[in-house]
């Protein structure tokens, strides 16, 4: 067999050694002392805002084609939550599918692993994510209880101001 030309020799190959390498970018930044001023068309940086969870709630209720959305806010009256979302679907079915969508989006937006009752029925589900208190009923379960005529009254220091200004 016939061997490559070179297959004997050895080459001559000159390695830098560290010296060189700190020089070398220094003689490089001398040669290109003029910089480009910045263009003007540079777009900003994408800052990624992560939603809240109440903004979230919402948007996935209202996604979810559920009726009548109310949030009532709950600091100062309870300490079990900040918030209560209120909000209707038209059957059993489509309240099990809100509860559904709801509960996975905010598993997967990283807000943990919330709390359920109702959902072997789905007259009324309960979807406890911490600081925010979801209720999805039926239009029937909902005119029943009317938890935002409850929830949505003065806090009872404010009741009793009003009552001895009027006085």
């Amino acid at each position: 067999m016939n061997a490559p030309p070179d297959s004997g020799k050895v080459r001559n190959i000159p390695l830098l050694n560290a010296a060189a390498t700190e020089v070398a970018p220094k003689v490089a930044s001398k040669k290109t002392t003029a910089r480009k001023a910045p263009s003007k068309t540079a777009k900003p940086p994408v800052i990624e805002v992560k939603p809240t969870a109440l903004s979230l709630i919402t948007t996935v209720l209202d996604d979810a084609k559920a009726e009548n959305i109310a949030t009532i806010d709950l600091a100062g009256k309870t300490s079990l939550a900040d918030y209560m979302v209120v909000a209707t679907g038209r059957s059993d079915r489509h309240v099990g599918a809100i509860a559904a969508q709801l509960i996975s989006k905010l598993k997967d937006e990283g807000f943990g692993n919330a709390k359920v009752e109702g959902m072997p029925l789905c007259e009324w589900v309960l979807i406890d994510a911490g600081d925010i208190i979801v209720h999805v009923f039926r239009p029937e379960v909902r005119n029943f209880y009317n938890l935002e005529k409850m929830w949505s009254g003065d806090r009872p220091d404010e009741k009793l101001r009003e009552m001895r200004e009027t006085r």
